[in-house]
């Protein structure tokens, strides 16, 4: 997969995304990743990104000339260009299997007050929300969207049954989970684990998982009355 990242504070992905699970992702030649200063595109003498917005208000707007510039340059055939903005559609585990598909992304990452709209209704194929709250800058988000896409790409995961036993895979939250020692400070791991029945084991984690997605996030169990 490529994925390629236009920002104005591209050490913000650059670091992040090179450590640990991404930057072996990217030894093994499974992750193509280039992260990119939007201001590379600007065309004036002070590589100005961003103007007062018509009509007032408060903050400055990200102009539509360097966007249109960037992602005209990036993308190719099948290339799906993604906005980090708290405008889009929740971000789920569902949304990053779908992504993990994908050949090429092109994660547009805003700043300011927003990007002018002309770019999202003629460039961006997807507005993405990580959560409803507002960050300082899109680069933050693209992070964790990458992160949570390209750890689902075949071969990154070091057991691909990782990704199908972990939380939100079935809807639910992890199961608690256990190492050694088998007791701690009087407390025991529960025996059940400790039998080597996995489908006794099984059935555990399962009601385990049920039982904490009730307590944690009862949203979730809301689908299924």
């Amino acid at each position: 997969m490529r994925i390629d990242i236009v920002t104005i504070f591209p050490e913000m992905c650059a670091g992040p995304l090179g450590l640990s699970m991404m930057g072996r992702a990217r030894e093994k030649g499974l992750l193509d990743l280039r992260v990119h200063d939007l201001r590379e595109w600007a065309t004036d003498r002070h590589r100005r990104v961003d103007d007062e917005p018509y009509g007032g208000g408060q903050g400055m707007v990200m102009k539509c000339e360097p966007w249109f510039a960037a992602v005209e340059a990036l993308r190719g055939e099948g290339t799906r260009t993604v906005l980090m903005t708290p405008q889009g559609r929740r971000f789920c585990q569902a949304e990053a299997e779908a992504f993990a598909e994908c050949g090429h992304l092109v994660v547009l990452c805003g700043h300011y007050e927003g990007i002018d709209h002309r770019v999202v209704e003629a460039l961006v194929d997807d507005e993405i929300s990580i959560g409803d709250y507002v960050l300082t800058n899109g680069a933050i988000a693209a992070n964790v969207f990458t992160d949570a896409v390209v750890r689902l790409i075949p071969g990154v995961l070091g057991d691909e049954r990782s990704a199908e036993e972990e939380s939100f895979s079935d809807g639910l939250l992890e199961a608690p989970c256990y190492t050694r020692p088998a007791e701690f400070r009087g407390m025991k791991v529960p025996a059940v684990l400790l039998e080597g029945n996995h489908a006794k084991i099984a059935a555990w984690k399962r009601e385990r998982a049920r039982e904490r997605t009730a307590a944690v996030r009862p949203d979730l169990l809301a689908g299924e009355g």
